[in-house]
């Protein structure tokens, strides 16, 4: 099997935008999930990689933006504590929905030989699925931790995972279903 990344797409949030008070129970659950994904990843030594959206504080660091969405409210504040970065982490920050538009993501993915990525992540139908188009076309195998990934509105959730098995053939599977080897 080959080497194996976990992503943690947009989980470090500050759900200020339209919908995100509806997402909020939603993202928890999936964040949750994640995290115990997370240190099954970590026991068996595989990569975790925050890649995150900057919020357009361009001169902001991973750090920064971890605080700032902390700060923002009680439900931002309780996602990031369910899957808070560790010191060993990875981390990219993004300026667009796919975790590889102009960041360094496929330039580490290199450095760690990873060929398979595990998705997770906020939202399925944004930036999940535009990030899983995008390792498609560059030749990764997929996985999508159903469990955790979530959307503002369940249909939509749903319609993402059925276009990334369909399009981007990725396998779907929930967390406890995901093998690192």
């Amino acid at each position: 099997m080959p080497a194996t990344a976990l992503l943690l797409i947009d989980f470090i949030n500050d759900l200020a935008y339209e919908g995100g008070e509806r997402l909020a129970s939603r993202a928890l659950a999936a964040a949750r999930n994640a995290a115990r994904l997370k240190l099954r990843a970590r026991r068996s030594r595989v990569p975790v990689i925050y890649v995150n959206d900057n919020f357009g504080h361009w001169r902001s660091d991973f750090r920064e933006v971890v605080a700032r969405c902390e700060a923002t409210s009680p439900e931002a504040a309780a996602l990031v504590d369910a899957i808070r970065p560790d010191d060993e982490d990875f981390f990219v920050l993004k300026p667009r929905n796919s975790a590889f538009f102009q960041t360094p993501l496929e330039v580490l993915l290199a450095e760690l030989r990873t060929r398979r990525l595990v998705l997770s992540g906020l939202t399925a139908d944004n930036c999940v699925l535009f990030t899983a188009n995008d390792a498609h076309l560059r030749g990764f195998e997929i996985v999508v931790a159903s469990d955790c990934v979530a959307s503002i509105r369940p249909a939509d959730r749903a319609s993402a995972l059925k276009h990334m098995a369909a399009v981007d053939k990725a396998a779907i599977r929930t967390s406890a279903a995901v093998r690192w080897a």
